[in-house]
């Protein structure tokens, strides 16, 4: 008899894991589907073609933005305030010369004046829909910040450059924000929070934000890209490509966003739309636009994940493949050309 029911019980439990076991799986399917699953096919690093003449004038423009905001200015932040606004005042008169009207965001925090610098080209068709796109200038602690965020404050940059003159049915804004680095990451005051709390007071119908961020660091080496668990059991170990992450609740514009890259740009991505939770997910300006109930995305190297020199005085112009950042920037115009259309 004492047999006969330690028989029973040994079934149930099996019976118990199996079900356990199916239910995990099929979570994990849904998981895959529904955040790691992405459109197209990563274009592979083996086979980058040469680059096209505009891309060549982009690498070199590009070099030039970084050079002057991490090698001229340096550390730029609260504590280096005069050099934070010689950074506003370089990218003001960058966007002014080609042939915007500047408008500044100004705000005030911890008893000092901040700037967030604004362009746009109104729309044709849908002028009220907005493609949002933005980088912080400012950078953390003694970091020069050529990567973090130079790198993307640039990209910023040139991107406008390149639709300044270009007419699409939506309104593309490009925005450089001020204090996304500590003391102001996610507080009230983040320069990105600000602005986006404003857009949505104001009824304003961003569609889609794409936030750029420490864009300008690659390597071919094994081991050389890292991930929170259990990220590491799905994406490449080599950090050689460009990286699509958004929350859950944009996961649409995360697939909108790598579909158009990858059918019209020659260089290796990856994408995701994670959980805001799981760290590095919400580590830039797109967390700001989350808050206020806007679809957002950050275009990234990953940073830490990868980049050796995140936060750090290393963090010089010398980490940059230019090469790279153009090709991910040209593409990049591609898919803002998709989304405003």
């Amino acid at each position: 008899m004492r047999r006969f029911r330690i028989k029973v019980v040994s079934k149930s439990a099996v019976i118990r894991l199996t079900i356990v076991a199916i239910v995990l799986l099929l979570l994990t399917i849904w998981a895959w589907f529904l955040m790691l699953r992405m459109p197209g096919k990563s274009y592979s690093t083996q086979q980058l073609p040469p680059l096209q003449e505009k891309e060549i004038v982009l690498q070199q423009l590009l070099q030039q933005d970084v050079q002057m905001l991490a090698s001229t200015i340096g550390s730029r932040n609260i504590d280096r305030l005069e050099n934070l606004n010689r950074a506003k005042t370089f990218l003001e008169t960058s966007l002014t010369q080609s042939g915007y009207e500047v408008n500044q965001q100004e705000y005030r925090a911890n008893n000092k004046t901040f700037y967030n610098l604004e362009v746009e080209r109104l729309g044709t068709e849908k002028p009220e829909e907005i493609i949002a796109i933005g980088g912080h200038y400012d950078t953390a602690f003694s970091s020069p910040g050529a990567n973090d965020n130079g790198t993307g404050a640039a990209a910023t940059l040139e991107l406008a450059r390149i639709f300044a003159q270009k007419s699409t049915k939506r309104t593309i804004r490009f925005v450089e924000f001020t204090n996304e680095e500590p003391p102001f990451f996610w507080t009230k005051n983040m320069g990105s929070l600000i602005y986006a709390k404003q857009a949505h007071q104001r009824k304003e119908k961003i569609v889609a934000m794409l936030s750029l961020e420490t864009m300008g660091y690659f390597s071919d080496l094994e081991n050389s890209q890292k991930y929170p668990f259990p990220l590491d059991l799905f994406y490449p170990d080599r950090g050689n490509f460009i990286s699509f992450v958004g929350n859950v609740g944009s996961r649409k514009l995360v697939r909108k966003a790598i579909k158009a890259f990858r059918d019209r740009a020659q260089f290796p991505s990856e994408g995701a739309a994670l959980p805001g939770w799981i760290p590095g997910v919400g580590w830039s300006d797109q967390w700001s636009f989350w808050q206020q109930g806007y679809e957002g995305i950050m275009v990234t190297d990953t940073a830490p994940y990868r980049y050796p020199y995140y936060h750090t005085e290393r963090d010089t112009l010398d980490k940059i493949d230019f090469d790279k950042l153009a090709r991910v920037t040209a593409g990049l115009a591609r898919v803002i050309s998709d989304l405003a259309e």
